[in-house]
């Protein structure tokens, strides 16, 4: 009988798993021996953290990120004749915004069970706390890189925000979360609501829904956070 898939959310920052996950993810967490994971460093301090302190080179590590090839995707498909499998993002829900999503797939053309469990989303946890449209909103991911063809994107989104009433969620690469913010305090209408999330669940968690006009007379520096944005225009 093969094993199943179990989808092991993470801490969105360095703090101790049990302030965000509840008990039985945990215990699930502990009771896995192999593990595919975006980053094995992080995965270890994460699964020490959570129980299984003394115990990580019992363990198996097998990586799968942005640089991993299809067929070797298909080979992972070998790791559940042994037994179960628990799936690992850098940090959040595994498989959202994340390139686990090809193993998730790989189990449904192999009639593997997938199961995931309860943890902590950035996007959701940002909506929530937003005001801004709950019921209707979509996830654009990243932003091109380019400043040019990135303003014009902040242009097609807020247009599309506008027609549909609905909110627009996206993040960015850390390090260029403050030029994303100029651009878009460049970019948008004064009357377009803007929501900046950051480090979302740490102590240091900055959440604040404004109108652009409000943000630029009170524009504020992100930093390299992992953060969410929101528009609604």
């Amino acid at each position: 009988m093969k094993g199943k898939l179990y989808l092991i959310p993470s801490p969105l920052g360095e703090y101790d798993p049990a302030e965000v996950l509840p008990a039985p993810v945990l215990q699930r967490a502990c009771g896995i021996k192999c593990f595919v994971v975006e980053e094995v460093r992080t995965a270890r301090r994460f699964l020490s953290a959570a129980g299984l302190k003394g115990h990580i080179d019992e363990l198996e590590f097998h990586t799968l990120n942005e640089h991993t090839a299809p067929q070797e995707v298909d080979a992972l498909a070998a790791l559940f004749d042994k037994g179960d499998v628990g799936l690992i993002s850098e940090a959040g829900l595994p498989a959202v915004a994340d390139p686990g999503a090809a193993l998730v797939a790989l189990c449904h053309r192999k009639g593997i069970e997938v199961v995931p469990l309860v943890g902590p989303s950035s996007l959701m946890l940002a909506l929530m706390a937003s005001g801004l449209n709950g019921q209707s909103f979509a996830f654009r991911g990243y932003l091109p890189a380019k400043t040019d063809e990135r303003k014009s994107a902040l242009k097609d989104v807020e247009r599309l925000s506008k027609s549909l009433n609905q909110s627009q969620i996206f993040i960015e690469t850390p390090y260029r979360n403050d030029s994303l913010m100029a651009d878009m305090l460049k970019m948008l209408q004064p009357g377009t609501q803007l929501t900046v999330a950051a480090d979302i669940t740490l102590p240091t968690a900055y959440i604040s829904t404004r109108s652009v006009a409000e943000w630029r007379r009170s524009p504020v520096t992100i930093g390299k956070r992992p953060c969410v944005f929101i528009i609604l225009a």
